[in-house]
């Protein structure tokens, strides 16, 4: 089992930034991905940004070159840097592992931008 706490969220208006962190503990050898989802209300989960086990990072396209993933799992710790945030960036944001047979969420942390 691996359990994954977020912190950091809140409410910043448009064009300021926030720092998501998320400690992972537990069975940490076997995940293989650590990375960041985001649920907003009415819309499907989607993926914002992960990073492997050899370090490489993915971003959604909508935050590239405004967010920023580092950490990783040898660390037990992610982080999202937001910038340039905008209020369709409003969201729940859930950290998220990747493990050789299943993947595990955490509880997720509010993140709103006001315009």
């Amino acid at each position: 089992q691996v359990q994954l706490v977020e912190s950091g969220g809140g409410s910043v208006h448009s064009g300021g930034s926030l720092r998501l962190s998320c400690d992972a503990s537990g069975s940490v050898f076997a995940i293989y991905v650590l990375g960041w989802y985001r649920q907003a209300p009415g819309n499907e989960r989607e993926l914002v940004a992960d990073i492997t086990n050899e370090g490489r990072t993915n971003y959604a396209d909508d935050v590239k070159g405004r967010f920023t993933i580092s950490g990783g799992i040898a660390k037990k710790k992610v982080f999202l840097q937001m910038d340039s945030l905008k209020p369709e960036d409003t969201a729940e944001y859930y950290c998220y592992a990747k493990g050789i047979d299943r993947g595990y969420w955490g509880q997720g942390t509010q993140v709103t931008v006001s315009p």
